[in-house]
């Protein structure tokens, strides 16, 4: 794990233990490299973690301030983060498995193939999970992947995480373009995700590109509308 994470972990528990209380304001980041032993860049990047996930504002001349989160109702996920559900429970130290409900390789439809910029004899791998927190239902997942990008992908890997097995490839990710929209449950929702016929549902649509330009990931996040949501840390400079 890089320096950078170890120590964002340890100031994300800190501040979940009231270490810093909400409105207080972070160690400078000169004591924290004298505490951490790291550069600056290195503390920059933690803080960054951090902001993203909406636990703290951050602004040159005036520190780095611990949120209050009263506001947000549902629990909600950094927008612009993607480096896996599995990850983020983990942080938290919250029991998240996978039910693996369709996994298969096939030749990608139109629409497929545009999302993933592959012409139409692409092998790609179809896979659908159920991500079950703390024994609930929590997001249904509807993934396609490139085989070639992604060999040896088992059902076994499927039960665990994706993005753990890419890490041990040594995929190195160059960012994410991202759509929400609300949708209606289908039957796949109203089944595994126990929706009512008329229960909206919270989609994330994502492709997911490698540093070489190429996309390595679409996939449909189902969500629903009273489990999860989504947020962004918008701040000027």
């Amino acid at each position: 794990m890089p320096k950078y994470e170890e120590i964002a972990n340890i100031l994300r528990d800190r501040i979940k233990r009231g270490v810093y209380p909400s409105d207080s304001l972070l160690p400078n980041q000169t004591d924290l490299v004298h505490e951490f032993s790291a550069s600056r860049m290195t503390i920059k990047k933690a803080i960054t973690i951090l902001s993203m996930e909406g636990l703290v504002y951050s602004r040159r001349g005036s520190g780095t301030k611990v949120l209050k989160h009263t506001f947000w109702e549902n629990e909600t996920s950094p927008f612009n983060v993607y480096h896996g559900l599995s990850k983020d429970m983990k942080e938290t130290n919250r029991a998240l498995t996978s039910e693996v409900i369709h996994f298969s390789v096939m030749f990608p439809s139109k629409n497929i193939q545009e999302k993933l910029s592959i012409e139409e004899q692409h092998p790609v791998y179809k896979i659908i999970r159920l991500r079950i927190l703390e024994d609930k239902p929590y997001v249904l997942e509807h993934t396609y992947m490139p085989t070639d990008l992604v060999p040896g992908l088992t059902d076994e890997i499927l039960k665990h995480s994706i993005y753990d097995y890419l890490g041990e490839l040594g995929v190195q990710f160059a960012g994410a373009f991202r759509n929400i929209r609300a949708a209606k449950s289908d039957q796949y929702d109203q089944k595994y995700l126990n929706c009512a016929t008329d229960d909206p549902i919270l989609e994330v649509e994502q492709v997911v590109y490698l540093e070489n330009g190429r996309p390595i990931e679409y996939s449909r996040s189902r969500n629903r509308y009273d489990q999860r949501g989504y947020s962004l840390l918008d701040v000027k400079a």
